[in-house]
């Protein structure tokens, strides 16, 4: 719900709401697979996926400049979660 979204603070908020890598990451399999049409097996589609990924990964260099404050916030509401593990 709704008011589920405002209980977190500003900055977790812009994370949560910001879909646009998602987006983006979509946009990119999407063009590799439209531009063959017909896969022989389950396993070429998954490959050539895999591939894509790798390769739109080495792309990423994006790095949010309030991410050690997101990551305290984080921390808060998800002590449980996040504990034993450096993001």
């Amino acid at each position: 719900t709704l008011s589920t979204y405002f209980k977190y603070p500003e900055t977790v908020r812009r994370l949560i709401y910001t879909t646009n890598a998602i987006e983006g990451f979509n946009r990119q399999l999407r063009k590799v697979t439209k531009s063959k049409t017909v896969f022989p097996s389950d396993d070429s589609l998954l490959k050539m996926l895999y591939l894509a990924t790798m390769d739109i990964t080495k792309k990423w260099t994006g790095h949010r400049q309030d991410w050690g404050q997101i990551h305290s916030q984080l921390e808060i509401y998800f002590e449980e979660r996040l504990s034993s593990r450096n993001l």
